[in-house]
């Protein structure tokens, strides 16, 4: 594992850092923002994209037992129904008689407002769905909702998947996709948001094997993590006391990272029963239950749930790279991110603007980036620029001096983490990359 000098710093510190170096702005900036909602930037968004294909590779592209979707967000409002969503997705609320700033009642400590010290309203249930209207005419029969998670789409596809893709029993579907909850009190940056992404996957199974692969896919959950750099002692699996299930779920766990805040939730991985197939049967009339060829009889399928945000986990690997080394002017921020979650791999960097150097930098450049995700960087010092791709987790840089152009076609690779140099012929640096980004990754796991 890459040596860490800090076991975690502020969230205060890791906002400043996602601002200045261009991983998340607030949205809407310019006119004040909007309250929890967020924009990622050039680097966040290699970022987070890099965490969703980390997830897919692992989760279908690696498997040939889970296939992949992408579902519309708006859905036929009966899916709601459906699944309880419009009668049960719902936070209880309280309302200060003073100020009128809203809290939801399990996050208040007292009977007192936290802003004003007013006293409380009493409690209403606040369904945490978006609604909104399709077509021209703005009415109840109008009325759809924005879809507060991404699994009932692959419940109400469970048919067409496995007869186009002619999986047997066991097999998944995952997603990627937009989801929004209008959250009563988001925040912490970008872990509770009202608009987020998540990473999700119902894992269709046999009656009676779905303990079985609840174990299975908490084991795997926590290995994922571990795996792409987080720090194993930063992640506790947390099963849900019988009073935290939903109404769908006959077990679950929660994969938890420690936040600077204290811990908080990556992903759920529940045991959703044959609650969701039962309800979509019974609501749209269409049987959705499963013949085993084999066994020569249905069934309804049970259904395990692995449900990860990539907001939060996103926001997870920057907390766990974010370290600090050396003091005074010989500090450095480094993000000590696995080579696979690191927003860019390898930055090419001419030792000046000198027009000498650019051509070379410039082919160098193009050798590298159809391999690898790799960013140019020619502005201030050479000192500046390796520290501004230290903190932004780029492992490897690449340095054209004089020296390439004039005597030997060779440039210099420094190393991120320990900061060592080696010199390397142009014809042989892309395996020498590949090497050197292999070596990281078995040092990266956690």
């Amino acid at each position: 594992m890459a040596k860490r000098t800090l076991t975690g710093t502020s969230l205060d510190t890791l906002v400043s850092l996602a601002k200045r170096r261009g991983f998340v702005f607030q949205s809407s900036e310019i006119y004040g923002g909007l309250s929890s909602v967020w924009d990622y930037g050039p680097v966040g968004v290699e970022l987070k994209r890099n965490v969703k294909d980390a997830w897919w590779k692992s989760m279908v592209r690696e498997r040939d037992d889970v296939v992949g979707i992408d579902a519309s967000i708006l859905m036929h409002p009966d899916v709601w129904v459906a699944s309880g969503h419009l009668d049960s997705f719902t936070d209880p609320l309280v309302e200060c008689r003073e100020c009128h700033k809203r809290y939801r009642q399990d996050q208040v400590e007292s009977d007192a407002c936290p802003n004003c010290g007013g006293a409380f309203g009493e409690p209403r249930q606040f369904n945490l769905m978006f609604k909104t209207f399709m077509g021209p005419v703005e009415d109840d029969a109008a009325m759809i909702y924005m879809r507060p998670e991404t699994a009932q789409a692959m419940f109400v596809n469970f048919e067409n998947v496995q007869t186009t893709s002619r999986k047997k029993i066991p097999f998944g579907i995952a997603q990627i996709g937009k989801s929004f909850r209008n959250e009563i009190t988001p925040g912490n940056f970008t872990f509770r948001t009202r608009e987020f992404e998540q990473m999700e996957m119902e894992f269709f199974c046999e009656p009676g094997t779905d303990d079985e692969w609840h174990d299975y896919w908490m084991n795997f959950s926590m290995d994922w993590f571990k795996s792409h750099g987080i720090r194993s002692e930063k992640l506790i699996l947390r099963v849900h006391e019988p009073d935290e299930l939903p109404h769908y779920s006959k077990a679950s766990a929660d994969v938890e990272y420690e936040f600077p805040w204290g811990w908080g939730e990556l992903e759920t991985i529940s045991n959703r029963t044959d609650f969701d197939l039962k309800a979509h049967t019974e609501k749209s009339g269409k049987d959705l239950s499963y013949f085993d060829d084999q066994k020569k009889e249905r069934y309804v399928p049970f259904v395990v749930e692995p449900a990860m945000g990539a907001d939060r986990s996103a926001l997870a690997f920057l907390a766990d790279a974010y370290d600090e080394e050396g003091e005074g002017k010989q500090q450095r921020v480094v993000l000590r991110f696995h080579p696979d979650i690191a927003p860019f791999q390898v930055a090419v960097l001419p030792l000046s603007r000198n027009d000498k150097l650019t051509p070379t930098a410039r082919r160098v450049y193009d050798v590298l980036r159809p391999h690898f995700n790799t960013q140019y960087d020619d502005s201030q010092s050479i000192g500046r620029r390796y520290r501004r791709q230290d903190e932004i987790g780029t492992p490897l840089c690449v340095t054209v001096d004089f020296e390439t152009v004039e005597e030997d076609d060779a440039v210099t690779i420094r190393n991120r983490d320990t900061m060592e140099q080696v010199r390397v012929l142009v014809e042989n640096l892309e395996t020498e990359i590949r090497d050197q980004l292999n070596a990281m990754r078995a040092d990266c796991q956690g």
